[in-house]
This record gives structure tokens, sequence and C-alpha cells, in this order.
């Protein structure tokens, strides 16, 4: 059987599901409720790097894979942002974390959290699972189900005819609007040669060099930008573990210092209860070379095993924590779509009035680059900056 492709047109089309595309959704939503919308994922779901993965293989775990909580600085006091924080606490979709954060020292000792990038504010937490989060923010102004969904859809190629957006995805299917938001930066950046198997960024194929200045510098950041690459351990723990102590809050989080993460591969350790009561464990690692030998693997379940044992020396003398047995359920991740660091792109080239496209995310300058701040306040900032352009 033969599967025709297919043509759809919209008044605006938004790349990406993570929050900044669902903050931005939601808020364009709210002033602009007869436009015809669609939001193009590649994943399975919203979210982003702020993801939650619901199990198939093991029934009744949720667990974040991604960003656990978020935190806000807010240090220059940003009212957009502050009053946006504030509905959603209003709204009961976010509360305060009160979890217990450690570093893991030279020692594997506990010392408390002090001032760190992550934790220089206020840390919140979704009262759902981190996706659902995703998914609140947009239905509170998707209330007539304005906004069409593709998920698993995957965009190859863009080109701007005719003043009109045509966007091609790997199957073949064509979306076409005459807007355009990029939340995800992978169309712009040079890292879509490899991953999409082109020859071209899609932008600037889209958009020739001299012919637009802010895509021209935009384009210019980008190329300097780089991304943390990441893997993410799920483990599915036995019904029977649990910690030494009687904590019961939903996470606990252990951040490991620097010797301790090239000794034993991670970053950081995070728990999380279930609503079955049983201990989900996601670890991440950022380390290159745990990575590539994860790729170059073999045998995924002898890696596994690593894990497992890399796992339980790190806690063998922890007072907190139980070591794990060898026969616990472990799923792993790597991230396609990772931290940005480095060079951060300057909100004043957010939006090209010639081009009729914009572009948000944790990639833009501010104290919240590289996380759900500067996701959120970058969505907030295009929102108002265009919100008269698309009536």
């Amino acid at each position: 059987m033969i599967l025709m492709k297919s043509d759809f047109t919209y008044d605006l089309l938004i790349i990406g599901g993570g929050i900044s595309a669902c903050v931005f959704a939601s808020k364009y939503l709210k002033n602009n409720i007869s436009k015809k919308v669609a939001l193009i994922e590649a994943g399975r779901g919203l979210g982003g790097r702020s993801s939650t993965r619901i199990s198939k293989r093991f029934k009744g775990w949720k667990l974040n894979h991604g960003a656990p909580n978020f935190n806000i600085s807010n240090s220059k006091q940003n009212l957009l942002l502050k009053n946006y924080i504030d509905e959603l606490v209003e709204n009961k979709f976010i509360k305060i974390d009160d979890s217990e954060i450690f570093f893991l020292n030279e020692n594997s000792n506990l010392e408390a959290i002090k001032k760190y990038q992550f934790f220089c504010g206020i840390n919140y937490l979704s009262l759902d699972s981190m996706s659902e989060l995703s998914q609140k923010i947009i239905e509170s102004n998707n209330l007539k189900g304005k906004i069409d969904f593709y998920f698993k859809t995957l965009i190859v190629d863009m080109k701007f005819n005719d003043d009109e957006w045509v966007l091609t995805s790997k199957n073949g299917d064509k979306f076409k609007s005459k807007y355009l938001i990029c939340t995800s930066n992978l169309l712009c950046h040079k890292r879509s040669l490899k991953i999409l198997n082109i020859n071209q960024i899609p932008l600037r194929k889209a958009i020739p060099i001299n012919n637009d200045k802010k895509i021209d510098l935009l384009l210019s950041c980008l190329d300097k930008q780089s991304f943390i690459p990441r893997l993410t351990f799920l483990i599915y723990a036995n019904e029977n573990y649990s910690y030494k102590d009687f904590y019961s809050k939903k996470q606990r989080y252990f951040y490991l210092k620097n010797n301790l993460q090239n000794k034993y591969k991670f970053e950081r350790i995070i728990f999380q209860l279930q609503n079955n009561d049983k201990l989900g464990i996601v670890v991440h690692s950022k380390n290159i070379d745990f990575i590539n030998s994860y790729i170059n693997a073999k045998d995924e379940e002898v890696f596994k095993q690593k894990i497992i044992t890399n796992f339980n020396e790190l806690f063998e003398d922890n007072y907190l924590v139980n070591k794990l047995t060898f026969d616990e359920k472990i799923s792993i991740m790597k991230w396609r779509a990772s931290q940005p660091s480095g060079i951060s792109v300057p909100l004043s080239l957010q939006f090209s009035r010639n081009y009729r496209i914009g572009f948000c995310g944790d990639w833009f300058e501010g104290e919240g680059f590289g996380r759900i701040e500067g996701s959120i306040l970058s969505a907030l900032i295009l929102e108002e900056k265009i919100k008269d352009l698309f009536k």
C-alpha cells in the first residue's frame, strides 16, 4: 500500500515541543484565538529536555529523565517572568521544591547544597510529571483545541517561497504557514548536517547569506555554540528497594563534585518516588569517554552492569542510600537535543520581520542560558515582541 504525502496549511507553525514552545503557544493563543496553529515535535510528546518517560515495559512508572525540576533566579526582577511563574503557582501547576539536595564530596560524604548555577534562586517542582507540566501550560489557553500536534515528525527541509514558509518532514509531509517559530535550534545549527544527513543548514538554505542581517548574525552566533552531550540511565528499582532512612518526599538529589564525576562517570543522581511507592533512580552522565564507550559497546547488558557497579561503589558507605542488586531493570537514553554551552544568542535577534520567523529557547542570552528559566523568559519576550504583528 502506498501512503500519500499530505500538505497542511496554518497561520503559524511552531517547531519544537519543549517548555519554550509550550509557553509561547499558550501565550499566543490567549491573544489569537481565531488563528490556526500547529506544533511539530520530533519526539513522542511534549517536554523536550524536561520530559517524562512513561514506560510501556514497566507499568506504573513515570520518570523525569531530563530536568526533574527547575530553578528561577530572576535576579533582574523581570516582571514578565515573575508574573508568569506566579500564575503557574496560583494555577497549581508547580510548587516550591523543598526536596533534599546534596553534593557528594571527594570522600563521597554529603555536603548540604550551597550556591550553585542551578540553585541560585527558587526551585520549582511540577505537581505532576514534567511532561504533564508542558501539557497543562498549553491546555490553559488551548480551550477550544486550536493547536494541531504533530509528534514523531522530524523536519528536514525549510523554504521561504512567495511570502510563505514551507517545511518538509522526513516522511515527505509538507507544512505551510505565513509565520514560523523555531524553539529548537536544530534547523539553525551545524549539528543538523550530521543528524539530518544533509549538506546545508536548513535555515541557511531557506535564507541565503546577505538577505537578512539578523539571520546572518543569529547563524554566526549558533556556529560558535556547542552542546553538552548526555546519557541518562533510568533505573526501575526492585519492589523492596528503599532508602536507609524514612525520607518520604517525591524527589531527592545527589550532585557529584568533579573528582567523583571523573571517577564514577556520573554527574547527578535523582531519586524519584513513584505513585506505586517504588523508587525510581535517574542517573545523568556527561562524561565523553563514558558516552563513547556506550556507543561502542558490543553488549549493552555488560554496560548496564557497570552502571550498577559504579552506583554501589559511590554509595558504599552512605548512610542514606542502599546498594542496588544486579537484576535491576535499566533503560538508557542518549540525548540528541542537549544543553547549550558557550556563546549565547542575543535577544535582539529573536525575530526577523522580513521573513516572519521568530526564535526562543534556552539558547538565548541571559542568566537563564542553558536552563528552563531561559526557555520560559525568551518565549515570553518573543510573544510580547510579535503579538501585534500576528493579528
